[in-house]
């Protein structure tokens, strides 16, 4: 195993914004009463203007504060790790490299993103913020953020993945966050949705509608997201931005980068600063988005304005949706079952900037065990979409002979996984064949938008 390790002076100190570089701007939020394109005044009940300043920045870097820094230098930079070990079980001439971002304390990339929201919620005297989490690893990640600065959490957890991991929940008790089941009784929209489904799985739509409507309510209060919105994927640059340096290090230059998407924060980390080397004409990877096959927003659904929560408290959105009232079958990848996509990753799909595929879950969970015996960590369901692909690539490398240089970023560790693991590795794990049906019905109820 080849470890790229870089110093901690080489740790980014600005995060890169992608938006700049785009070749056709990107399509603005809309209010949800008005269709109007939002201006901050409309996002400050829910964010810092710190964070709203970002989202429509149009600077190529953002500097990244101290306070900031001095908590990311506890786990980065992450090592860029060859799986050589891997590559030997699969006989292929390619070489893997995989990002390691299993080692942050919440086990996730997701505190990239976290720290940085805490920090500026906290500059302008936030007290406390609500958000959602489908597996946990946003939740987990927001709670050590808070931790950190002296903020309250609030986390609505999805009904499905606060069943099946009681452990994910437990962490970020310990953390300080106070943990909900989504859909709950605590809001008017968990309430409206229990009323027409007692039995609710819950879906990652659902949880948003539930903690935008209690920071919606209260003065001291804010909401944060861990996926989706410009300013989130901004944050996780770090991760490409130490990769480019690594690859440079072990003498290679990616053929292919390949990521797992649900809302996009793992795979924009990764592939955005790459992304501006190929437009800049210095490199040429294929990039490539690995979401589950039993919600297939890229593959299967439509490019249109819709709500990124269920009730349809949040702005518009233009992005790739199965509909904001899809709920997605309770597969383990919990963090991917999310009906939208980021826009901004919608519209590079639009622009044909990198391609996508959908995987089950099977042959996701088959990839997990075949990189966790080789290499020794067992990855959470969400990077074992990525690996799955990565596995299915050096395989036909092995075919034809070509030597290819393929990227992924394991973006957090299996240890609270392992229910899954068990049904997988007890036969009792299927795949969801998603009827067309289904999503014909939740597109049924996109809004309309006069003039589009």
């Amino acid at each position: 195993m080849t470890r790229i390790v870089l110093s901690e002076d080489q740790i980014p100190t600005a995060w890169f914004n992608v938006l700049p570089v785009m070749p056709e701007p990107l399509q603005p939020p809309l209010h949800p009463a008005t269709r109007e394109p939002v201006g901050p005044d409309d996002l400050a009940p829910l964010f810092p203007m710190g964070l709203i300043a970002q989202e429509v920045s149009t600077d190529h870097w953002i500097d990244i504060p101290g306070e900031v820094l001095d908590i990311l230098r506890l786990w980065r930079p992450t090592p860029l790790v060859r799986a050589e070990r891997l590559e030997a079980a699969l006989g292929t001439p390619a070489r893997i490299y995989y990002k390691d971002e299993s080692i942050s304390p919440a086990g996730s990339h997701k505190p990239n993103t976290a720290v940085a929201q805490a920090f500026y919620n906290k500059a302008e005297g936030v007290q406390r913020l609500t958000t959602e989490t489908g597996a946990g690893q946003w939740g987990s990640a927001l709670a050590y953020a808070c931790a950190q600065f002296g903020i309250d959490s609030k986390v609505y957890m999805v009904r499905a993945s606060y069943d099946q991991k009681p452990y994910r929940r437990l962490l970020m008790e310990t953390y300080g966050a106070t943990v909900h089941p989504s859909p709950s009784d605590l809001t008017q929209s968990g309430k409206a949705v229990l009323a027409s489904d007692p039995d609710s799985p819950g879906s990652l739509g659902i949880a948003i509608s539930e903690a935008v409507e209690v920071a919606a309510g209260d003065p001291s209060a804010r909401y944060a997201l861990g996926s989706v919105l410009n300013h989130v994927l901004l944050h996780q640059t770090v991760i490409g931005e130490e990769a480019i340096k690594q690859l440079a290090q072990a003498g290679d230059v990616p053929d292919l980068i390949i990521g797992c998407t649900g809302g996009g924060s793992n795979f924009s980390g990764l592939v955005f600063p790459f992304l501006r080397e190929k437009l800049a004409g210095r490199m040429s990877p294929v990039l490539r988005a690995v979401e589950p096959a039993a919600c297939p927003s890229f593959t299967r659904g439509v490019y249109a304005y819709d709500f990124g929560d269920t009730a349809g408290f949040t702005p518009l959105l233009k992005m790739h949706t199965l509909g904001h009232d899809f709920i997605p079958d309770p597969i383990h990848a919990g963090g991917l079952r999310y009906h939208g996509m980021s826009p901004l990753l919608s519209h590079m799909y639009e622009l044909g900037l990198f391609e996508a595929v959908a995987k089950p879950q099977s042959e996701c969970f088959a990839a997990g065990l075949r990189f966790a015996r080789a290499e020794g960590i067992v990855p959470a369901p969400e990077p074992a979409h990525a690996l799955a692909s990565c596995i299915e690539e050096a395989l036909r490398c092995k075919e034809t002979g070509e030597e290819k240089v393929i990227l992924t970023a394991l973006c957090g560790h299996g240890h609270f996984d392992m229910a899954a693991y068990e049904k997988y590795l007890s036969g009792e794990m299927t795949d969801f064949e998603l009827p067309q049906d289904r999503i014909d019905a939740a597109l049924a109820s996109l809004p309309a938008i006069p003039g589009l």
